[in-house]
């Protein structure tokens, strides 16, 4: 048995929320959760996942190692002219 008076209150239906509504339901040690994100609303679970390039950073990296699409578009025309 668990010692008395050592552990904190167990709540088995603690309500979790994330923008003001109810997500489910879980075993907490406090009655209510508040989250920004969870699965239902994160852009990796949901399909909406953007790249964001800020100061260019991601074209940068892509010409950098050659994986650019207008830099492989510019190779292929230049090798098609020779």
């Amino acid at each position: 048995m668990a010692k008395p008076d050592i552990h904190p209150k167990w709540y088995p239906d603690a309500k979790v929320y994330c923008n003001g509504q109810v997500i489910m339901t879980i075993g907490a040690t406090k009655p209510e959760l508040h989250v920004d994100v969870w699965s239902g609303n994160h852009p990796f679970y949901t399909g909406t996942q953007k790249m964001i390039d800020t100061e260019g950073r991601v074209e940068r990296f892509l010409r950098k190692y050659g994986m650019s699409s207008t830099q492989t578009e510019t190779q292929t025309e230049d090798d098609n002219q020779k």
